[in-house]
């Protein structure tokens, strides 16, 4: 670092909370030193892999849709998703309850001038439990970003850009903390290795080799790291035993980066570390075929029509289905002695509703192409990404003929637990369920149901069918992985998202934003997301953060 350039603020990481603070605080016109382990390559961190998801409350896109949503069904369907049971969840209610008031009113203003635009089309995430009070989201409110999470990131990483050629800020990449520096019980600066340069392709894991030493001075000093999803270990020794047995095999869905060491760091100088247990994993995960980082895995964002199977064959109960109920799902799963599961499905139904999750995955979107948006609307195969999944991924299985179909599930499975006839006669009971337009059969009231939201009829939901129809074949099964992504708890801040120690007193100096801070307060989401929650309450904590730093005399 310059020796003349004495930073106000040090900001660990450089994904969407570092960079959402770092632009806060420099446009109060104070320094800031932007430090993270990674290339510049890098810059953006996880927030440049998502789907873009962006949760919001009463919005255009939500009225132009005739969707009626509010404040007070919003804060219904957080406070029963979230479970807050804790005498620890004191400020993590209190930042979900600030969130909820950001997202219902000044967020459309502050994303809009950053220059985030939004598909008119609102998704409908993590769909519920079933009940009103209950998990869930009562109404589409997943907002896609028009170039995907590459479209969010892209103007904090230009404002970024801006305030270094201003001499506001300065950016130091290969340079990994391993140490927080106190004074008289104050943070006052970090130190950590200087690592060696790296020229690996974004997302690909970096080298460790450590080059040299280095230690900065600042008053305030901000945590904005990640969570813990790339490291397994870690996932595995805070699982709780309320989601079942810790799966033995994962697949990964962050950089190998997002590994939770500054979690660490922090408590062992005086953080108090919160939650831990509360984590969000996926069921739905698949193996990349062409991986990015290690066990790339992706997630499929399924519309609700799928036909889901347990590892011995059984189609799982209501309400686990697809797109639902992501913990509830993955506790019923691990609790068959198995971490995998089955859809079964038609290629009518993948072309209507598989999307996968990741910026890369989606290239119409990403690259605002609408030429190739509407094929995906209007085209008779699945996006691009999806049919070459459909080729080459290692869990997917293609066939005119529902035996052969079971008899290379069990292959590919090795655990040969799949009987034909029990596969085909549960299958078959459903496909007569549509023989009228009334049935007791919950996924097919609920899919004839949700056609009535136009963004569902048009993009998401595919019009009934007869899986065994060989009209609507070919027959497709995919085998489904537990994928880590998301941790739910982490350091304890108040709403300046100010580190605060086990006593409830202000740890001076030390400030967490984003997924290390459990996206506010130590965990806001409590023990359950709604979804389009993550970036946006990476936006949020960093916002706090750099608002109250630039804010300060």
């Amino acid at each position: 670092m310059d020796n003349a350039f004495q930073p106000d603020a040090i900001i660990i990481g450089t994904g969407l909370a570092g960079l959402t603070a770092a632009m806060e605080i420099t446009n109060a016109g104070k320094k800031v030193l932007l430090i993270d382990q990674e290339t510049e390559e890098n810059i953006g961190g996880q927030a440049f892999w998502s789907f873009g998801g962006l949760f919001l409350i009463n919005s255009p896109q939500q009225r132009r849709l005739g969707i009626k949503d509010s404040y007070e069904l919003a804060r219904q369907d957080w406070m029963g998703t979230a479970g807050f049971d804790r005498e620890e969840d004191e400020w993590p209610k209190q930042w979900a309850e600030a969130y909820l008031k950001f997202a219902a009113n000044e967020k459309y203003n502050y994303i809009s001038e950053m220059g985030i635009k939004l598909m008119f089309i609102v998704g409908w995430a993590e769909r519920g439990d079933g009940l009103a009070d209950g998990h869930g989201n009562s109404v589409p409110r997943f907002h896609v970003s028009w170039g995907t999470g590459t479209g969010v990131i892209k103007p904090f990483v230009e404002k970024a850009y801006e305030a270094k050629e201003k001499g506001l800020l300065q950016m130091k990449f290969r340079h990994r903390v391993t140490d927080l520096l106190l004074e008289n019980g104050k943070v006052t600066g970090i130190a950590g290795d200087i690592l060696e340069d790296d020229h690996k392709e974004r997302g690909q894991e970096t080298n460790r080799t450590v080059v040299s030493q280095f230690k900065y001075h600042a008053p305030h000093i901000v945590i904005a790291s990640g969570g813990i999803g790339a490291n397994h270990g870690l996932v595995r020794k805070n699982w709780p035993e309320r989601l079942g047995k810790a799966p033995e095999n994962m697949v990964c869905g962050v950089p190998a980066y997002v590994d939770g060491k500054m979690i660490g760091i922090a408590e062992n100088a005086g953080a108090h570390i919160i939650n831990r247990d509360r984590m969000w994993h996926y069921t739905e995960g698949i193996q990349n075929w062409n991986p990015i980082w290690p066990h790339h895995g992706i997630r499929i964002l399924p519309g609700p029509s799928s036909l889901w199977f347990d590892a011995n064959g059984n189609r799982l109960p209501v309400p686990f289905l697809p797109g639902f109920d992501t913990l509830g799902t993955l506790k019923y799963i691990q609790d068959t002695g198995f971490s995998y599961s089955w859809f079964i499905l038609t290629q009518k139904i993948i072309k209507k509703e598989f999307a996968l999750s990741g910026s890369e995955q989606n290239p119409d979107i990403t690259n605002k192409d609408y030429v190739l948006f509407l094929k995906r609307i209007f085209g008779k195969k699945a996006p691009g990404p999806v049919e070459a999944f459909k080729e080459h991924g290692k869990d997917f299985i293609v066939s005119d003929n529902l035996q052969d179909l079971v008899q290379r599930m069990n292959k590919l499975s090795g655990d040969h637990l799949l009987e034909y006839e029990k596969i085909k006669s549960q299958i078959e009971s459903r496909d007569r369920e549509l023989d009228n337009q009334f049935s007791k059969d919950t996924q097919v009231n609920y899919i004839r149901s949700t056609r009535k939201y136009i963004g569902d009829k048009l993009g998401r939901v595919a019009t009934p069918h007869k899986i065994l129809d060989p009209e609507n074949g070919p027959l497709i099964a995919v085998k489904l992985n537990i994928l880590t992504r998301k941790t739910l708890g982490g350091i304890k801040t108040n709403l300046n998202s100010q580190v605060l120690k086990e006593d409830g007193t202000v740890l001076e100096g030390l400030y967490a934003a984003g997924e290390v801070a459990g996206f506010g307060g130590g965990g806001m989401h409590g023990y359950r997301a709604l979804e389009g929650t993550f970036l946006s309450g990476c936006l949020f904590s960093g916002m706090k953060a750099g608002k109250y730093i630039g804010g300060l005399k």
